[in-house]
């Protein structure tokens, strides 16, 4: 392949062009008229615009893509994660035109995108699932007798869906009907798929993923695990790898259960395959995604692999370079994901301008960012600014590490996700492991981030004070040098 289009915007568009430069394969970008301005838009060797700021008349505009993709002559496109990512009317049109995706085939995203029949999948390959319904429920009479057998509490979920949409937990019998029909409504109005489905509610829940790689010649290895379990609004703040809480034996017979449902699937590229870890460490199949996820760097970082340029040598039919042996894990890695919300208002976007962006830099940090000082964040997209990975030999030195990182990561105009980041990462609960995807409503609240801001200004207040009293010091001792040569000079020369 010699040209590769991004068909995605910001961080994750520069990232992927940085490993095409490095592979001597050009760029070309599109993007929205709110992106005109930006890093990646620079960076790429063609830049096209292909609409207005919203994503339905822009980035998610397939044909429009296409149609810069063939004046181009571009060989392969690569959707990143979100917007065209895991759409197979994409995937099949690509395929018409003779592009090639740098993702996997339409069949894999439709038999994966439905949790319904990703169950059946995983069922079929003997991995294990939460005990629940086998297919969609269609009412409260079909709910009622299964719920009961299942127990409660129990959650019901959409097929389609993703992102806390169409869920609901049920503490009791009296609640299904009412939550059974509001999930689906829910799920109807976000998916255009009313289709859901019960499971038992796992309380204390840890979240877990495995990243693979398959090529098209029947080989598939996983990359180990992916902790992320501090969420917010069921989507990930932070994430680790490796977990602090698997054994051996519980990372070996994960993998293997990823490896199996990915070949369940004809999958081609990389994926993650999603599990539900409980309290007591037994693990429950949840889902898979069909694309590049946004925390991939920490699987980079402890492996030293390059999944981006494993996707492209994968679409243009190469065999995988490795074999599952052939993968070391080494080291540490966190990330932080750095977004222009106010955790002290629930998490909501603060869309502003960039007064001050001042990146964190020194041994171990990465920042996978496509943004700049001065500029502002749209509020037509997701407002992540960035992606702040500190890696190290041990998970301590990781935390200190991303501590120092984030205590140095200089951004003012909007509110930011950093001071919560540092929260969550020097709280006990997260340096002894001891933590779940419950974490931010266990142990978070506005105050433990007023209170820092205090502390950090009272102790500014202290340096200034002492800062202006020695500053007084030095310039009476300059004045007594200065009046003590001024009697020595005169004496001298009197």
């Amino acid at each position: 392949m010699k040209k590769v289009l991004i068909a995605n915007r910001g961080e994750i568009a520069l990232r992927i062009m940085r490993t095409c430069r490095e592979m001597g394969v050009k760029t070309v970008a599109v993007f929205s008229e709110a992106d005109r301005s930006a890093p990646f838009v620079r960076y790429a060797d063609e830049a096209f615009c292909i609409g207005p700021p919203p994503s339905n008349q822009s980035y998610l505009d397939y044909e429009k893509i296409i149609e810069v993709a063939k004046k181009t002559q571009t060989e392969g496109i690569h959707p990143g994660y979100g917007f065209l990512s895991e759409n197979p009317e994409f995937a099949r049109r690509l395929e018409k035109e003779g592009i090639k995706l740098i993702g996997p085939p339409a069949s894999a995203m439709e038999l994966m995108g439905s949790k319904l029949a990703a169950k059946e999948a995983a069922k079929s390959h003997n991995v294990p699932l939460v005990p629940g319904s086998d297919g969609a429920i269609a009412d409260f009479n079909e709910a009622k007798p299964i719920a009961k057998e299942i127990g409660f509490p129990l959650l019901i979920k959409a097929s389609a869906g993703g992102g806390g949409k169409g869920m609901r937990i049920v503490e009791n019998e009296s609640e299904i009907e009412e939550q059974l029909q509001l999930a689906m409504n829910e799920a109807r109005s976000a998916f255009g798929d009313p289709s859901v489905f019960i499971e038992r509610y796992v309380k204390s829940p840890r979240h877990i993923e495995i990243q693979i790689l398959a090529d098209t010649h029947g080989n598939v290895v996983h990359l180990f695990e992916r902790e992320c379990s501090i969420q917010r609004r069921h989507q990930k703040v932070v994430e680790e790898a490796p977990s602090s809480v698997l054994t051996e034996t519980i990372r070996e017979a994960m993998g293997a259960c990823a490896v199996n449902i990915s070949k369940a699937c004809n999958y081609v590229g990389a994926g993650t395959v999603e599990f539900l870890l409980d309290e007591n460490l037994e693990f429950y199949f949840l889902e898979m995604n069909t694309r590049l996820q946004v925390e991939h760097p920490v699987s980079e970082m402890i492996t030293g692999i390059d999944l981006v340029r494993q996707q492209i040598l994968i679409a243009d039919g190469h065999q995988l370079e490795f074999t599952q042996d052939q993968i070391v894990r080494k080291g540490h890695a966190i990330e932080v994901r750095v977004y222009a919300e106010d955790p002290s208002n629930n998490f909501l976007p603060d869309i502003g301008k960039l007064v001050t962006y001042d990146r964190p830099q020194g041994p171990g940090i990465r920042v996978d960012d496509g943004f700049e000082q001065g500029m502002d964040i749209p509020i037509y997209y997701d407002p992540m600014i960035s992606k702040l990975i500190a890696y190290a030999d041990t998970r301590d030195e990781a935390i200190e590490r991303m501590t120092r990182a984030i205590d140095e990561y200089e951004i003012t105009g909007v509110t930011t996700t950093l001071g919560f980041c540092k929260f969550a990462i020097n709280h006990e609960a997260f340096k002894s492991g001891n933590f779940d995807t419950h974490f931010v409503q266990s142990y978070f609240t506005p105050e433990v981030l007023t209170a820092e801001i205090q502390e950090n200004e009272l102790a500014l207040a202290a340096f200034l004070s002492l800062h202006s009293v020695e500053k007084k010091e030095d310039s009476k001792e300059q004045e007594n040098n200065s009046v003590n040569n001024w009697k020595r000079n005169r004496t001298r020369f009197s």
